[in-house]
């Protein structure tokens, strides 16, 4: 973890793998707190960051060989951005998925791959962006709140 001695940026490196994401989650949380965002902005912020990062870990490297990620934060008076970067494979057709809404009343065996992540990330953001670059893919995802 290397904070910005403002406390305003963070920036995080972490394997792909559950347990890690899971470790980011928190110490993400955590400086969240510290620079007294509200609990809610904190469990949206949370819920996003944990869909799109174990899609990483899913889809992006082999699961024999799971490769690096860097998570990083820049909180402002009135957004946070977060870019999320790897090395993996890159988004099909160099795009995030629509994320519309699956049909959920069907049996769960039915249930579409990726739908519900991927609506709940463009849902709870204001802005998303995805580049690869290099071999790097760049996930930038946008908060707008109200200035503390």
């Amino acid at each position: 973890m290397i904070p910005d001695p403002a406390g305003q940026h963070l920036t995080l490196h972490t394997r792909a793998s559950n347990l890690a994401v899971r470790e980011v989650l928190a110490r993400t949380r955590d400086w969240l707190h510290a620079c007294a965002m509200p609990d809610e902005a904190c469990g949206t912020v949370e819920l996003v960051l944990a869909e799109a990062l174990n899609n990483i870990v899913e889809h992006a490297y082999p699961p024999e060989t799971p490769g690096d990620i860097q998570i990083a934060l820049a909180l402002h008076p009135a957004r946070l951005v977060a870019i999320l970067s790897d090395q993996g494979a890159a988004l099909p057709g160099l795009c995030p998925p629509d994320g519309l809404l699956p049909e959920h009343d069907v049996a769960r065996g039915a249930l579409p791959e990726g739908g519900f992540g991927w609506f709940l990330i463009r849902d709870l953001t204001d802005r998303i962006d995805y580049r690869r670059a290099a071999g790097c893919n760049h996930l930038t995802l946008e908060f707008h709140r109200a200035p503390l």
